[in-house]
């Protein structure tokens, strides 16, 4: 990321820098992979230490299923509402490893009463329906559909819908969240040919200040629970901040594909890495274009990875009985492609107006309890004529 500020701070940091009663500010480093990583430095007008009372912690998180098998899946969350009453308790996992999780999250309620905090994830949350805004400590952010808004650990924050459809594609991961390492040069800047640049990311643009006093709930996630910290000051009591961390959007949109004369791999829409995972976007573009080229995507075999795509819009060429919103899920292991007919039938296609995000994952994925609601039973035999047989596969 690069370097960004709001509000005021003093010339140099650790330094005083004093209030108009000459207290002095209190100075906070929030920093990644303890001091090596990028960080941001925080102006507080009260201690961030400074806790009121810790009430009981509440269990929050999800469970695996056990023995589910090695099978292609197909959850069909397409028609799926109101996921939960509120941001928190609507967010259902579906799928999960020790390095991330994915979630859907369609609340009910469009304004939250009480701040989060991950404690132990970046977030990226990719606005499929909706609107609204985020605010932290690091000010305010407008996000729209189709952005991702990405969140480091440990940022405070509520988010603010506005009324309409919304839902929120949500993934967690264990290790930071970055910007490609292949287009980037040795200072951190995206180079001329990665497929987007600093211009169409979005910092938070104001700050927001709050001083008032009164008891303020901080819901933080760590190790399986949501520990209830309350304030008896708002932590938007920041009056000024600057670094390298901080939340951001980034709209799918902006994401300029890349393409070739015959079909171009999967690493050519990614968008983000962490450790053990990516997240890549497909986005409206031009098919290849040899005389003789095949649009329809290869079969081929995850020997390293397992793949999820989550449909956002179009028609996929490559999958039959997709519908907006779903997800599919290809385990390494077992070879998958183009559904039968689906190969013959691109030939010729100039373009498409697809979107999508993949997530692929370098260790397996697990299904929670909350994903067999939406399991298509039908999805493993889909590439034969008939869906026939695949009753007697013993699902959970």
């Amino acid at each position: 990321m690069y370097y960004h500020r709001l509000g005021k701070i003093p010339h140099k940091r650790h330094t005083q820098f004093r209030q108009e009663d000459g207290s002095l500010y209190k100075e906070e480093l929030v920093s990644s992979e303890g001091f090596s990583g990028i960080y941001s430095i925080l102006y507080h007008t009260y201690p961030p230490t400074q806790v009121k009372k810790v009430l009981q912690p509440e269990a929050y998180g999800p469970k695996i299923i056990d023995k589910y098998g090695l099978l292609q899946t197909h959850l069909n969350t397409s028609k799926t509402g109101t996921t939960g009453e509120d941001y928190l308790s609507a967010r259902k996992v579906l799928l999960m490893n020790n390095d991330c999780s994915i979630a859907l999250c369609s609340p009910r309620k469009r304004t939250m009463d009480h701040f989060y905090k991950n404690a132990e994830g970046d977030e990226v949350l990719f606005i499929h329906d909706g609107s609204g805004i985020l605010i932290s400590q690091f000010g305010r952010l407008s996000f729209q559909q189709g952005d991702y808004v990405v969140i480091p650990r440990t940022v405070i924050y509520r988010l603010e819908f506005n009324e309409g459809p919304l839902r929120l594609l949500i993934i967690e991961s264990a290790s930071p969240i970055e910007t490609v390492k292949r287009y980037r040069n040795d200072l951190g800047q995206l180079l001329e040919h990665s497929p987007y640049c600093e211009r169409d990311i979005r910092p938070p643009d104001e700050l927001i200040t709050d001083l008032s006093k009164g008891e303020h709930l901080v819901k933080i996630k760590k190790q399986g629970h949501l520990h209830n910290y309350v304030y008896e000051f708002s932590p938007l009591n920041i009056v000024g901040w600057d670094g390298f961390l901080w939340p951001y959007a980034f709209s799918i949109h902006d994401f300029e594909p890349i393409t070739g004369r015959i079909h171009q791999p999967p690493p050519v829409h990614q968008t983000f890495q962490a450790h053990n995972f990516v997240i890549c976007s497909f986005v409206p573009r031009l098919f290849d274009y040899h005389p003789e080229g095949i649009p329809a995507p290869y079969n081929h075999s995850n020997i390293d990875s397992d793949e999820v795509l989550y449909y956002a819009e179009g028609n996929f060429m490559s999958r039959r009985g997709i519908e907006r919103g779903s997800f599919t899920l290809h385990p390494g292991g077992i070879p998958h492609g183009p559904h039968p007919g689906t190969v013959e039938k691109s030939i010729g296609a100039k373009d498409t107006k697809e979107l999508a995000v993949m997530i692929d994952t370098f260790r397996p994925l697990f299904l929670t309890d909350d994903a067999k609601a939406f399991i298509d039973p039908n999805y493993p035999m889909s590439w034969n004529d008939t869906a026939a047989g695949f009753n007697e596969i013993n699902t959970p």
